[in-house]
């Protein structure tokens, strides 16, 4: 006759700095990444030639075929968590219940030129270069005040920090904007 027994439960890591060390290992936590697009108009001012004769030639220039360039950049942006900047006073651990507070997300875009869709330009290499920068600033931006977009990639988050918490041996894991003050048996 055979006898089942459960394994031997986990064994709980409670070193709040063996803890930071595991989530650490992650380092940056990309928890969503979304492929979007921007129309951009870009006219360069013209730029000081240090001379009458290059300051004339460059007024012809603008004024007869001024620099212009309209596009719609493509570019996939990620989202997520710097895990390095989480400390001490980021983890609080009682018993079988941890509490840790994420750091904010950040976001990095990454611009796709070959997917950019040019629709008008004269403009030269830097100043195309200036045109995607300011797409690059203009989609940073989009992203920052998108209050979707974090939320989704802020419940991502808790969920992965929350999955390897647990699978560490906690019971309870909570995600909080600021560590409790004192925690006693019914916290």
């Amino acid at each position: 006759m055979y006898s089942l027994r459960a394994p031997p439960p986990k064994e709980k890591v409670v070193d709040g700095m063996t803890i930071l060390t595991r989530i650490r290992e992650v380092a940056r936590l990309e928890t969503l990444d979304v492929s979007v697009h921007k129309k951009i108009a870009f006219q360069p001012d013209p730029q000081p030639q240090g001379s009458v004769l290059g300051e004339l030639w460059n007024w012809a220039k603008h004024t007869l075929r001024p620099p212009k360039g309209r596009a719609i950049v493509f570019a996939n942006v990620h989202i997520g968590l710097d895990l390095e900047q989480l400390g001490s006073q980021s983890l609080l651990v009682k018993d079988e219940r941890v509490w840790i507070v994420l750091p904010p997300l950040f976001t990095r875009v990454e611009i796709l030129p070959g997917e950019t869709e040019v629709i008008d330009s004269n403009l030269d290499s830097q100043q195309t270069a200036e045109l995607l920068e300011l797409a690059k600033v203009a989609i940073e931006r989009d992203t920052a005040v998108n209050k979707q977009l974090a939320d989704r990639a802020r419940a991502s988050s808790e969920r992965a920090i929350k999955g390897l918490l647990y699978s560490l041996g906690f019971k309870e894991v909570l995600v909080v904007e600021a560590l409790p003050q004192s925690v006693g048996h019914g916290a």
